[in-house]
């Protein structure tokens, strides 16, 4: 792969571009750590970034995939405030490429000066390439098929679980059709079993709220407290900020989104603009404790204590919190790329 061959060649280059690509490839934060960030936290080291530096970078880019399409949190959003997910998509790629920006200066700032490449890195590009094609094509089919008007949302992650299996069993021969793959179910039944534990809770927890008309009363108690828009959008980043602390993202999208959406069309807030506001904040939400999933998932994967984790990712989310606070009082960043489509 392209990653070490770069590293053995060259000990000092920087790997921080592609681990801020991490969730690209899997629409998911904790399975960007967890697949791809222990193939990535050596090779950083080797780069020459310190521990602290790289481990905070590996557990900070993994939830930057919350608006990243094919993002799961994204799709969630959708059902749950009956909002286009297409236009959620478009809108969401002009913020998320700004808060990759963000993160990737302060990676290199962090970082120091790294020597000038090599003359010959070119090199082993082609045949690396060629050799990660299949896996690259991955976002690529899942995009053509949502975008093309090809799929549903339901059916494209149908059709790019498809693909993977047939580039695994078929293509790789990496993954046996008898053994390997029955394995795979089982273990992908347990995952979404736990998480429909979890939304089937969160759910009962929304219907009860939904019936005790707390949504009405939240909307009236805003409006008799606040006037002006700007301090509401203040308030909701704090708000959704401590939720963030509290609940995992989706529980947070079930419970909390039925409660902002009708206090965002008080206050005529574009939807899709409060759906980047709101999965913008849960992506600090991923670095804060005491319920920061992406902490958990890092200091699992690497053997960490928590603690240092949590301080390797703090500058993240200093980094990360300002990205936040430009994407809700721009609202022409998330129209952007929305517009360009």
């Amino acid at each position: 792969m392209l990653p070490l061959a770069t590293a053995r060649a060259e000990p000092r280059r920087s790997l921080s571009e592609p681990a801020l690509f991490l969730p690209l490839f899997t629409g998911a934060s904790g399975a960007a750590i967890l697949a791809l960030g222990g193939l990535l936290l050596p090779l950083l080291v080797a780069s020459g970034q310190s521990q602290r530096s790289a481990l905070g970078l590996v557990t900070s880019a993994g939830s930057l995939g919350v608006l990243l399409p094919p993002s799961l949190p994204l799709i969630l959003y959708a059902v749950v405030a009956k909002v286009p997910l297409r236009d959620l998509f478009l809108s969401a790629i002009a913020p998320a490429l700004l808060l990759l920006s963000l993160a990737f200066l302060w990676a290199r700032w962090a970082q120091g000066a790294v020597p000038p490449a090599a003359a010959n890195v070119r090199e082993p590009l082609g045949p690396a390439l060629k050799a990660a094609c299949w896996e690259l094509l991955l976002p690529v089919v899942a995009f053509a098929a949502l975008f093309g008007g090809w799929a549903t949302p339901v059916e494209e992650a149908a059709v790019t679980a498809f693909y993977a299996f047939v580039v695994e069993v078929y293509v790789y021969r990496g993954l046996s059709l008898r053994t390997g793959v029955p394995r795979i179910a089982a273990e992908c039944g347990l995952l979404v079993g736990g998480i429909l534990l979890i939304l089937g809770v969160a759910l009962g927890l929304t219907n009860f709220l939904a019936d005790a008309q707390v949504p009405e009363l939240l909307v009236d108690w805003v409006r008799d407290n606040l006037e002006s828009k700007w301090v509401f959008l203040l308030v909701l980043n704090v708000f959704l900020l401590a939720v963030g602390c509290f609940m995992d993202i989706f529980s947070a999208i079930v419970v909390v989104v039925p409660l902002i959406v009708p206090l965002g069309a008080a206050f005529n807030v574009d939807p899709i603009h409060l759906c980047i506001i709101f999965l913008a904040n849960m992506e600090l939400g991923y670095l804060t404790p005491p319920v920061g999933m992406n902490l958990y998932f890092a200091s699992s994967r690497f053997g960490r204590p928590l603690g240092e984790v949590a301080w390797a990712s703090f500058p993240y989310v200093v980094v990360l919190a300002l990205g936040v606070l430009a994407i809700t009082y721009v609202p022409w960043i998330s129209a952007l790329s929305r517009g360009a489509f």
